[in-house]
């Protein structure tokens, strides 16, 4: 068997002020899952969804597996930590195990929380003809990840799980934008499939913002693609594309 854990509670704002219960749903999962294991003798293949925030505030880009662990939220203290638990499983239980630290996913599908998934919530926003919103300058740069190339950096894992176990990686399109670049490119994409103008204001950050919110971040992923031939394949621009079809065809604005 192959597991994969997508399973989380993804809000960094929600996990500060509920400490406890982030525990519960993104640590004690891992942790009863490697006792299970223990008491029954099975040991599945585990690919893991880690986080690029668990290094904490980066500013020197772009970054790969070499750079220490300093997480500056509750959400990236679990998602750390079920990572070593899995490490242990890999090393000390006889299991295999990997983690792959995903940067900003975006693409076709829900939502749920109004803190994530911010390229699909801005395509929806401008899709209902509302300006995009900008806090401060939005200088920060990302990397986005299009979901397809996520996919099959997952299935590429489990295919060479036996090589990787015990490992960590980073991975990501090597690719930086601002956050005002992003948006721009929403605005545009959106303008030119509805005829839309769409305005993009900029706005004093709200005062609950978190320290990570202020990183600067690009995937080095040399390692994984070495290990497994992975590379992305799509571009922002043409993620956007899809992501604005998806909604256009789904969801009634």
């Amino acid at each position: 068997d192959t597991l994969v854990l997508l399973a989380a509670q993804t809000s960094a704002v929600y996990a500060n002020n509920h400490p406890l219960e982030d525990v519960s749903l993104n640590l004690l999962p891992v942790v009863h899952l490697i006792q299970e294991c223990r008491k029954t003798g099975r040991r599945p293949d585990v690919i893991f969804a880690g986080t690029v925030t668990e290094v904490g505030l980066t500013t020197d880009y772009p970054v790969d597996e070499s750079v220490p662990e300093l997480p500056r939220t509750v959400y990236d203290i679990n998602k750390l930590s079920a990572e070593h638990y899995l490490r242990y499983y890999a090393l000390e239980l006889g299991g295999h195990s990997v983690t792959l630290r995903l940067g900003n996913v975006y693409g076709p599908g829900p939502l749920k929380r109004r803190d994530r998934g911010i390229v699909n919530r801005m395509v929806r926003t401008a899709l209902q003809g509302r300006p995009l919103t900008v806090f401060g300058k939005g200088n920060e740069v990302r990397d986005y990840n299009y979901i397809d190339d996520v996919v099959d950096a997952f299935l590429r894992a489990g295919r060479k799980i036996g090589s990787l176990s015990g490992h960590v990686y980073v991975v990501g399109s090597g690719k930086g934008f601002t956050i005002s670049q992003m948006a721009g490119l929403i605005a545009e994409e959106v303008e030119s499939s509805t005829g839309k103008k769409i305005a993009v204001k900029h706005i004093q950050p709200p005062q609950h913002s978190l320290s990570i919110e202020s990183r600067s971040f690009v995937a080095d992923s040399k390692a994984f693609s070495k290990a497994t031939g992975w590379r992305a394949h799509t571009s922002l621009c043409d993620g956007i594309r899809n992501t604005i079809a998806y909604y256009t065809k789904n969801e009634k604005r």
